[in-house]
């Protein structure tokens, strides 16, 4: 653990808060290389420090690696700090992704931080798919994840939160969200993407043109060579999906495609998420299916 202060309450997004005592706040920090070996990916370097840690599950012979983070403080509040990095040598095949969905608990003061950077070497195929993060009523999360990959590799990366547990009736009414993107493709910026919400969540996400009753949402980008060919495909995997209450579209250009996804029912979206990923990639790791 790693005592890091509080941001006062006068300051930022918890400026309605009365200011707090000054608390131990968790700290992790992970760092996987990957590299290749008689054709194989295997593991170059890990690294894991105090909160955070990387497990490497078995997997068939010929599958990409897996690697699992794992946050063993059981969840992010805030001070909280975690930081990720993943460099994939080239023609390395892996999928890194969570142990659970991370729970985002009410905040005395200031805000909780995950920092994911991914670096993605010529001819490397990664997929960065960590599960939903969970915003209970108070919470604070900053999300940001930083990409610099070859021309050549190959990215399939999602984020997704759920604004209060749906089946214990829970309602975010004050909290902080601020998610973060910026892809990087043979050093040009392809990708850049920013989304804040802050104080009344279920009032703006009530809203038609905000969030129209959505309790989950989900952002997916792939990126890859193909990436348009395959935006037909997805584009039919989404057709169903009003029926169920998931309201997505896509687009794809310029070898990127995104996608996005919002649904009342958190379950919905989770299962409509699976359903793309494995078209897009196959077989999703085991973790999201427990």
């Amino acid at each position: 653990m790693l005592a890091v202060a509080a941001q006062g309450a006068t300051e930022g997004p918890f400026a309605w808060r009365s200011a707090g005592a000054r608390m131990q706040r968790a700290f992790g920090a992970g760092r996987l290389t990957l590299a290749t070996r008689d054709g194989a990916t295997v593991i170059r370097q890990c690294y894991q420090e105090a909160g955070l840690r990387i497990r490497m599950p078995r997997v068939e012979p010929g599958e990409a690696l897996e690697a699992v983070v794992i946050n063993t403080a059981g969840g992010i509040t805030g001070g909280d700090r975690f930081i990720l990095d993943v460099a994939a040598a080239p023609l390395t095949r892996a999928v890194v992704t969570t142990q659970a969905a991370e729970k985002v608990y009410r905040s005395s003061g200031g805000i909780g931080r995950f920092d994911t950077t991914l670096t993605i070497a010529e001819g490397a195929d990664l997929a960065w798919l960590p599960q939903e993060a969970i915003l209970f009523e108070g919470s604070a999360l900053e999300r940001r994840l930083d990409v610099d990959m070859a021309s050549d590799a190959r990215l399939l990366a999602v984020e997704s939160v759920v604004f209060g547990r749906l089946a214990r009736g829970e309602r975010v009414d004050h909290a902080y969200l601020f998610d973060r993107w910026r892809i990087r493709r043979g050093g040009r910026l392809v990708y850049a993407e920013g989304l804040k919400l802050e104080g009344g969540i279920a009032k703006a996400l009530s809203r038609r043109a905000c969030g129209a009753g959505a309790q989950a949402a989900a952002s997916l980008v792939l990126v890859a060579p193909d990436a348009e060919g395959r935006l037909d495909a997805v584009r039919e995997r989404l057709e169903p999906l009003a029926e169920r209450g998931v309201e997505a579209g896509a687009s794809a250009f310029d070898g990127l495609l995104s996608l996005r996804l919002l649904a009342p029912d958190p379950f919905a979206l989770r299962t409509a998420l699976v359903n793309i990923l494995e078209l897009l990639r196959g077989p999703i790791p085991r973790v999201w299916s427990c």
